[in-house]
């Protein structure tokens, strides 16, 4: 492995314990450092630093400004189900399945093209 590879590492697992430590503190602010887009931005400066090719890197940002979209439906069962009462694995369980049907027809919708 070499030191690029694991410093992306320890950078996604430090954002990822941070936004849980601050979400058992104030949930607000757990949920506005998980809603930012670090991790695009990581991955888009990678991609850049990588490739150097601004189209590709233009490419992968609107690739993931689509699928934001598509995963919203995961956050939306996720809160409705457990404000119903849901036990967790349900909730996630219908959750992960309202994602991926997001996901999906996001998926579709752009193989379709204009």
């Amino acid at each position: 492995m070499n030191v690029q590879f694991l410093l992306k590492i320890a950078i996604t697992v430090a954002l990822v314990l941070l936004a849980s430590a601050l979400a058992r503190r104030q949930g607000w602010l757990g949920a506005l450092v998980a809603s930012l887009p670090l991790t695009s931005l990581l991955v888009l400066a990678w991609l850049y630093h990588d490739t150097r090719d601004p189209k590709q890197v233009a490419d992968l940002a609107m690739g993931i400004f689509w699928f934001v979209l598509g995963s919203l439906p995961f956050f939306v069962a996720l809160a409705l189900a457990l404000r119903h009462g849901w036990r967790i694995g349900p909730a996630f369980a219908l959750a992960g399945a309202a994602g991926f049907a997001g996901v999906s027809l996001t998926q579709w919708l752009l193989a379709r093209g204009p």
